[in-house]
């Protein structure tokens, strides 16, 4: 079924949802989920609008069970830590992309989709500053480097500066030619096509340089858009440092008189989760840093 002209502005989170279908059915039932709670918002009354909508609902239900023994599906909290470190990969392929000077279309679009899975992160609760940072620079930067691209211009490599009102959403189209049809299936590639306006021509203003990007900031090279391995002259990663551990909690056990909250379990739900995540990755640092705020959390009832 065709996507009402009403709902445009979700066509690209369904692009993506469909990429995912095999690749990651979760990141695909997010996607969908962000797009029919948004499709809601737009336009829930008009005919062709309610009909995609209830189609896509269907879809939903259909995927929520096929997929009713997976965590990232049952559990909202680890559904956040899936998405946000699979945004979070992409976003750091591409940067590390980016400050190489090593500038392709994959690169463009591995940009593009993580500022879309960090506006699927909102499914979840509101965004964080940093997330937000995040989604607006890599969707700033997607537009800049296709446009110089485009122009036949050398983009400037790593992070710039950008007009802190500016927040580019360049239009998406196949590069072999677009789909109308956003149903399950096979996707065709995604594209950038530039804002009316043009994009921007240059660095403006504010300086992104202090967005914190955690430790192993290099993202393995066979990233969540199967992006092709690494050349021969691939930037190294850079040493992770791991951070030191708190010896109170090598013997930990909870004080006494010590209450602790639903709330409480389900932030320490959410640390060791997220420390789950960073070892998919490698990541030592960050899931150190995690399991210490759930074990001093969960001794001490505070953060």
């Amino acid at each position: 079924m065709a996507l009402p002209a009403q709902l445009k502005s979700i066509q690209h989170h369904l692009r993506t949802a469909q990429e995912h279908e095999k690749r990651d059915p979760v990141v695909s039932y997010y996607c969908r989920l962000y797009a029919m709670q948004t499709g809601m918002k737009l336009d829930s009354k008009t005919p062709d609008c309610r009909k995609f909508l209830v189609r896509l609902m269907d879809q939903l239900e259909s995927m929520k069970k096929e997929l009713s023994d997976n965590e990232s599906i049952t559990q909202e909290v680890v559904g956040n830590a899936h998405i946000e470190n699979y945004a979070l990969k992409m976003f750091l392929y591409a940067d590390n992309e980016d400050r190489a000077g090593r500038f392709h279309k994959n690169m463009i679009k591995s940009f593009y989709t993580s500022s879309l899975l960090m506006d699927v992160l909102s499914v979840f609760g509101e965004l964080s500053e940093e997330n937000i940072q995040h989604r607006k620079y890599a969707r700033w930067k997607a537009t800049y480097i296709h446009n110089c691209l485009k122009n036949g211009e050398t983009p400037q490599a790593g992070p710039i500066a950008m007009d802190q009102d500016e927040e580019a959403d360049p239009s998406l189209q196949s590069f072999e030619g677009q789909d109308k049809s956003l149903g399950p299936g096979p996707a065709p590639g995604i594209g950038f096509t530039p804002s009316a306006g043009g994009g921007p021509s240059g660095p403006p203003t504010t300086n992104y340089n202090n967005i914190h990007i955690p430790p192993g900031a290099h993202a393995p090279a066979n990233t969540p858009a199967e992006l092709p391995p690494p050349t021969a002259d691939a930037v190294k990663p850079v040493p992770r440092s791991v951070p030191t551990v708190d010896p109170t909690l090598l013997n930990a056990q909870q004080q006494g008189n010590i209450h602790l909250t639903p709330e409480d379990f389900t932030k320490a739900q959410k640390y060791c989760k997220y420390a789950g995540s960073a070892l998919q990755y490698e990541d030592v640092g960050t899931a150190i840093q995690n399991l210490q705020k759930a074990l001093k959390l969960l001794t001490t009832g505070k953060e």
